[in-house]
């Protein structure tokens, strides 16, 4: 199945992006301001199978819902999703505040889940405030390839006004509180030189998954899923049993 498909649950309507088909669904969640587009290369690399990268409510070409959601929100959206359209366990993929979403999903809807991969997941108690987490971004993207700005600036506009009670929402979601309650295989995914999802909230998060793994990215910071995303993709597939 291929094609773009708008999904309406509870209110909001998320953007899915179907590519591919196969036994394995891998389900692609982007970060904050960000939408599906930024996924184009890991996509090309994920092999056999159904690639579906979503754009969530308010990100990309997915509208505005009457208010911003919560994470947990966002991971029932896509649940229906997954549970109504996909119809099998998915490997679900966040990248960075998409692993939040990724993360909650594992923890309300286990059972359209076949794994977990967090990537450069968000957001660490040290840094849980606005300025902290713009400052690590900006020094994150600061040594970014000019392709990989571009792309993030021109998201972050289709974010729209809204994207500061967005970020609220990403701020206030604790997810370690959670993970102990995600009890699937789980992969977390991290840039070698990544300064947003540093290494020791990265051993954390890990750590209290209860099956949880850590490998790191040489040489990728936290746009490790973008830009040359080969690396990421090859680990991504050898967790799927792929490799």
């Amino acid at each position: 199945m291929a094609g773009v498909e708008r999904f309406a649950h509870a209110g909001a309507t998320i953007v899915a992006e179907r590519r591919g088909h196969g036994e394995r669904a891998y389900v692609l969640i982007h970060g904050i301001g960000m939408g599906r587009s930024v996924f184009a290369d890991l996509a090309r690399h994920l092999g056999d199978g159904e690639v579906v990268p979503l754009d969530l409510p308010g990100y990309g070409e997915a509208p505005e819902p009457a208010r911003v959601l919560t994470m947990e929100r966002t991971a029932d959206l896509v649940a229906a999703y997954l549970r109504k359209r996909v119809m099998q366990p998915a490997v679900v993929i966040g990248h960075s505040m998409g692993a939040q979403v990724a993360l909650e999903i594992a923890v309300r809807h286990p059972e359209v889940v076949d794994r977990i991969v967090l990537v450069g997941p968000t957001v660490d108690p040290t840094a849980r405030s606005a300025p902290r987490q713009l400052w690590r971004l900006l020094r994150d993207i600061a040594v970014e390839s000019p392709r990989v700005i571009a792309r993030g600036a021109r998201e972050y506009v289709r974010a729209g006004p809204r994207l500061r009670a967005k970020f609220h929402a990403m701020l206030v979601h604790r997810p370690e509180d959670v993970l102990h309650l995600a009890d699937v295989p789980a992969l977390v995914l991290r840039g070698e030189d990544d300064l947003v999802a540093l290494p020791a909230w990265c051993r954390q998060v890990a750590d209290g998954l209860p099956q949880g793994r850590l490998e790191e990215v040489p040489d990728h910071g936290h746009e490790t899923m973008i830009r040359d995303a080969a690396p990421a993709a090859r680990l991504i597939r050898e967790f799927a049993g792929e490799g």
